[in-house]
C-alpha cells in the first residue's frame, strides 16, 4: 500500500498494462477449468429471475463503501460526501483495473484534485482508514471463527496482516502530526471504526445472497467468514481486482465449512462478478462526477471576446521567418517580401533555429536580419522568440511565416490590414478558403481531421488549425503563451481564443515546399501535440 511504489508502477503504464493482461488471463484460465459453467449458467439465471435479490445484493454492497465515505468524511470533514464518495469508488474501479492494488493512489488523486484537502492530508487518511478498514474484516472474521479463520489465512496472510498493522500504526502517527496543525483534519474515532466494521457486514449480505443462487444453503455467520478470508487474502491480490485470488480463498473457506467446492467456486464467481460490474460502473461516474472530473476539460471554456483596437501605431510591420536549415528556399523567400503593405515599412527577420547549413548566411546576404539560436530549440520556440522581437520592437503588426516557401509572402498585406484596421487581433492565413495548387492527399486529410478537431476543442469554426502564416495584433503579440516548443499551431490558438482575442481567417494561396524536408511526421507530432493541447485546454 505504499504510496510511492505505486506511484513508479504508474509512470510505467506498458508494465503495468502486461502485468495485468498476465495475471488477469492466467487466473481466468484457471477459473474457467475448475468451473462447471453449467452451473455458474444456472446460478447467472436465478439471479436474473430474482430482481429483488440482485438489488439487495448491489444495494448492500453499495451502502458498504456509502458507509465508508462517512467514515473518510468524518476524518477530512471539509470535503463534501461526494468527493468522499468519488475518491472512494474511484480507488475501487482502479483496483478492478490495474494489478497489485494500485488503483488506492487513486483516492488521493481524486479527493486532492476535487477539494482543497493538502496531498499529506488526504494520504495520512486513506492509509489509516484503509488499514483500519483491513483490520476491521480481520477482527470480525477471528471472532466468527478463530480456529477457521487462523487456519484458513495460514503464516502468509498473518505476516501480511503484521504488514498492515505496522502501516496503521504509522499512518495513523502521520495523521496526529497533521491533527496538530490543521483543525480541518480529524483522528478516526469509535464512530468512524464502527462505520468501516458494519460495512463489512453488509458486503457479505452480496457473499450470501450469491451462495443462495448457486445452491448452497448458507448461514450468514458463514457468509460474513467466506467475506472475511476472501477480502483478507485480496492484500496480496496481483491480478486485477484480485481475480482468482478471491475466488481460491472464498472456496477454501467454504470447503473448511463443509460445503462443496464446485457450488462454493460458482458461489464466489457469481459474487465476484457483480462487485466488479458495480465497481468499474461507479469507478467510470467517478471520473467525471463531481466537477472538476479527472479527465479535465477536453474544449474551451466560453469566455467573453475583446473588442479589437484599430492599431494607432504607425511603426514598421515585422514579419520573421522561422528557419531550420533552409538554405535551399530561405533567399528566395525574402527576395519575394514586399517593402512596405498599408503604407507602413516591412522589417524582416530571420531566427535562426540552429541550422547546420548557410541558413543564416544566405538570409543576411538577401538584407534580412538575422537573429541565430545557439541550437535547434524547435518550431515553437522560435516563434516565441519572434513574437517577443514584434513586442520589443513595438510592430504596428507582427507576422510570421514558414522560410520554405510554402506561403506566399506577396499575400502579406492580406494578413495585416485586418490588425490594422481593429478588425481582429489574430489572424490565420487559411489554405482551405483560398487556392491550394498541391497538397499530398494524406498531408490534406491530415490537416483536415486536425482542423475538425481543433474547431470542437475551440467551439467555433476553424477551416486551417495548422497553418505556418499568422498575424497578431501588438496586444495580442504581447499575451500569446507556446508552452510547446516542438510546435506552436494549435496550442497559440487555444491561448489566445482563451484570452477572447478576435480570430479571423483570410484566404491564401499554397503549394507545397519544392525543397528541403518538412520536420511534421504523424506519430511524433501527435504524441507532442496532443498533451500540449490537453495542458492548454486545462490551463486556463
Amino acid at each position: 500500500m505504499k504510496l510511492a511504489r505505486h506511484s513508479h508502477y504508474l509512470k510505467n503504464p506498458f508494465i503495468v498494462f502486461f502485468v495485468s493482461v498476465v495475471s488477469l488471463g492466467t487466473a481466468a484460465v484457471v477459473i474457467f477449468q475448475l468451473i462447471d459453467v453449467s452451473s455458474f449458467k444456472d446460478a447467472i439465471r436465478q439471479a436474473s429471475d430474482e430482481p429483488l435479490g440482485v438489488c439487495l445484493a448491489i444495494g448492500s454492497f453499495a451502502l458498504a463503501f456509502f458507509l465508508r465515505a462517512l467514515a473518510w468524511k468524518k476524518v477530512l470533514p471539509s470535503i463534501s460526501l461526494k468527493q468522499s464518495l468519488a475518491g472512494i469508488h474511484l480507488s475501487l474501479g482502479a483496483n478492478h483495473v490495474l494489478p497489485f492494488r494500485l488503483g488506492e493512489p487513486f483516492r488521493v488523486v481524486s479527493i486532492v484534485r476535487r477539494s482543497s484537502t493538502s496531498i499529506d492530508a488526504a494520504t495520512a487518511s486513506t492509509l489509516t482508514l484503509r488499514s483500519a478498514d483491513v483490520l476491521c474484516v480481520i477482527v470480525i472474521g477471528a471472532v466468527i471463527a478463530p480456529a477457521a479463520f487462523a487456519d484458513l489465512l495460514g503464516w502468509v496472510g498473518w505476516v501480511l496482516i503484521g504488514i498492515i498493522s505496522v502501516i496503521c500504526f504509522f499512518s495513523f502517527d502521520w495523521l496526529k502530526k497533521i491533527v496538530k496543525r490543521n483543525d480541518s483534519v480529524k483522528l478516526p474515532g469509535p464512530v468512524a471504526i464502527g462505520l468501516s466494521a458494519v460495512a463489512w457486514l453488509l458486503e457479505s449480505i452480496l457473499v450470501w445472497q450469491c451462495a443462495h443462487w448457486a445452491g448452497l444453503n448458507v448461514s450468514w455467520s458463514d457468509a460474513l467468514l467466506v467475506t472475511t478470508v476472501a477480502v483478507g487474502a485480496q492484500i496480496a491480490a496481483i491480478a486485477p481486482g484480485g481475480f482468482g485470488t478471491y475466488e481460491a480463498a472464498a472456496v477454501a473457506a467454504y470447503v473448511t465449512l463443509g460445503y462443496e467446492a464446485e457450488a462454493a467456486l460458482v458461489s464466489a464467481l457469481t459474487a465476484h462478478t457483480l462487485k466488479t460490474i458495480y465497481s468499474l460502473v461507479a469507478g467510470g461516474i467517478a471520473i467525471l462526477t463531481p466537477k472538476p472530473n479527472l479527465l479535465g476539460r477536453i474544449r474551451l471554456q466560453n469566455t467573453s471576446e475583446l473588442k479589437p483596437v484599430r492599431s494607432l501605431v504607425n511603426n514598421p510591420v515585422l514579419l520573421f521567418l522561422p528557419a531550420f536549415n533552409e538554405e535551399d528556399a530561405v533567399a528566395d523567400c525574402i527576395r519575394r517580401v514586399p517593402k512596405q503593405v498599408c503604407g507602413l515599412p516591412v522589417q524582416c527577420l530571420v531566427i535562426d533555429d540552429g541550422s547546420k547549413d548557410n541558413t543564416a548566411e544566405l538570409a543576411a546576404a538577401e538584407g534580412a536580419e538575422v537573429i541565430s539560436l545557439q541550437q535547434n530549440q524547435g518550431l515553437g520556440a522560435a516563434v516565441r522568440v519572434g513574437l517577443s522581437e514584434g513586442v520589443n520592437r513595438d510592430a504596428s503588426a507582427v507576422v510570421f511565416a514558414d522560410a520554405d516557401g510554402e506561403y506566399p509572402p506577396e499575400e502579406l498585406q492580406n494578413l495585416v490590414e485586418p490588425i490594422l484596421s481593429g478588425q481582429a487581433d489574430y489572424v490565420v492565413g487559411s489554405r482551405f478558403l483560398g487556392d491550394i495548387q498541391f497538397m499530398r492527399p494524406h498531408r490534406r486529410f491530415g490537416n483536415l481531421v486536425l482542423t475538425r478537431i481543433l474547431s470542437l476543442i475551440a467551439r467555433r469554426k476553424i477551416t486551417d488549425g495548422q497553418s505556418g502564416y499568422r498575424s497578431f495584433s501588438p496586444r495580442a503579440a504581447n499575451a500569446a503563451e507556446i508552452i510547446h516548443d516542438f510546435n506552436y499551431a494549435q496550442v497559440i490558438t487555444l491561448d489566445l481564443l482563451a484570452k477572447g482575442f478576435t480570430y479571423l481567417e483570410v484566404p491564401i494561396s499554397y503549394h507545397f515546399r519544392t525543397t528541403g524536408e518538412s520536420f511534421i511526421k504523424l506519430f511524433p507530432y501527435l504524441r507532442k501535440v496532443i498533451p500540449a493541447v490537453y495542458r492548454e485546454v486545462n490551463s486556463t
